[in-house]
């Protein structure tokens, strides 16, 4: 039963994460038209700089953490990416916590995928990313 209620928990972090976002980023949008330069640091970030995450010891959950933050980084607008990171920051607790703990490491694959998937049809749909 935990192992259920943790992983609808997961699930409507990422989604309430992503709902918000693209609600922020509408608003932003259509009240900003200016955008930084392409050469500006804020503009120029690579996947290996920003990627700051602790392991989670977990590789499904590792690979979408790491596919997760490598779309937001490089897909998501500037003014959005705080929510998703406040997101990802969430995981990496929990999950990392999950994964210290040898009763619940076994079903964190399946909460890692589960998430894989919903982020998955979001992410591409919202941002054209492909985890």
């Amino acid at each position: 039963m935990s192992r259920s209620l943790l992983l609808m928990f997961c699930l409507v972090v990422g989604l309430l994460v992503l709902s918000c976002s693209k609600a922020e980023t509408n608003r932003n949008a259509a009240s900003t038209n200016s955008a930084a330069p392409a050469g500006t640091p804020a503009a120029t970030h690579s996947p290996a700089a920003v990627a700051s995450g602790e392991r989670i010891g977990v590789p499904e959950c590792d690979a979408f953490l790491t596919a997760y933050e490598n779309c937001v980084t490089t897909k998501v607008p500037e003014q959005a990416r705080a929510q998703f990171e406040a997101g990802m920051k969430t995981w990496r607790t929990q999950w990392k916590r999950m994964a210290d703990n040898p009763q619940t490491k076994a079903g964190l694959v399946e909460v890692c995928k589960k998430q894989l998937d919903a982020s998955r049809q979001a992410l591409n749909k919202a941002y054209g990313c492909t985890l």
